[in-house]
């Protein structure tokens, strides 16, 4: 029950940000990855400020002797620059330019009910499921 409620307030300040930075405006992002045009450098200063509060963060957590909502840290171990991860970049890289959106901002845009963000996230779903099937080996030959 505590990782369920921790999970919903980190998803709700989560979910705040994103809409008092604007990054659930895909315009936002397109002006950001327009360089050559008019270029909008809102993203880049909150990457910055999310940076500036997550590396100090980091460092004080990590020396704790387990996290607080759970018997131990999860951290990745996986190291390796592999196929999978370069395709699924590439793909996510892709997605993101084309639509604005990634997965978080997408979904914290789902209240406006907008056609286009219902679109993007049914596709992204859509997505999901694929490669869900894939990682089965469920995929019709």
């Amino acid at each position: 029950m505590k990782n369920n409620l921790m999970s919903l307030i980190a998803g709700i300040l989560f979910g705040l940000g994103l809409c008092l930075s604007e990054m659930v405006d895909p315009a936002r992002v397109i002006g950001f990855l327009d360089i050559t045009g008019d270029w909008d450098p809102t993203l880049a200063l909150v990457m910055a400020s999310a940076l500036m509060i997550t590396f100090p963060s980091f460092w004080f957590i990590l020396k704790r002797h387990q996290p607080v909502c759970a018997d131990k840290f999860s951290l990745p171990d996986k190291k390796d620059i592999d196929s999978p991860l370069v395709i699924g970049a590439s793909l996510f890289g892709i997605g993101w330019g084309l639509g604005g959106f990634c997965p978080g901002p997408a979904i914290t845009a789902l209240v406006t009910l907008s056609p286009d963000v219902v679109l993007f996230v049914l596709a992204m779903l859509t997505g999901y499921y694929l490669i869900y099937l894939v990682k089965q080996d469920k995929v019709i030959k």
